[in-house]
């Protein structure tokens, strides 16, 4: 028995210190190492950008961001909480937030027991990535 225990500490041991050396950087050595030949056959590194390149494709330009797609955001109102964000999401809206519409701060679990009484934006046409956020009431509350 008192050998079995050794055994089993000595493997245990082996595995975390093997589990301790493995490297977390996505740079290691299981990444290709990639070089572009430019005209005057000085390498250039894949995964810089050309000082030539047109700023506006850069996603940190102001124009690149008025360009995001825009969609039409449903009413949501008098749906249940699930229903209203299975629609949110099948017109392009992701990011989904809901709230007690009562003011308790009570987390909605189960979402098909949940109505939606209002909605942060109100329905229309909105950039994709506006933030929606849904506040409902159990479903045997008034909104």
């Amino acid at each position: 028995m008192r050998t079995r225990t050794i055994a089993a500490a000595f493997a245990a041991s082996v595995l975390l210190t093997l589990t301790a050396c493995e490297s977390t950087d996505d740079a290691g050595s299981t990444k290709p190492d990639t070089s572009v030949q430019e005209s005057n056959d000085q390498p250039k590194d894949a995964d810089t950008t050309d000082a030539s390149t047109d700023p506006a494709d850069s996603p940190t330009d102001p124009k690149a961001d008025a360009d995001s797609e825009t969609a039409a955001l449903p009413d949501l109102v008098g749906q249940d909480l699930q229903a209203a964000q299975d629609e949110a999401q099948a017109a392009g809206f992701y990011v989904l937030d809901d709230q007690d519409a009562s003011g308790q701060n009570r987390l909605q679990v189960l979402d098909r027991n949940w109505t939606v009484c209002s909605q942060e934006p109100e329905a229309g046409t909105h950039p994709t990535d506006t933030p929606v956020t849904l506040y409902a009431v159990k479903d045997d509350e008034a909104c």
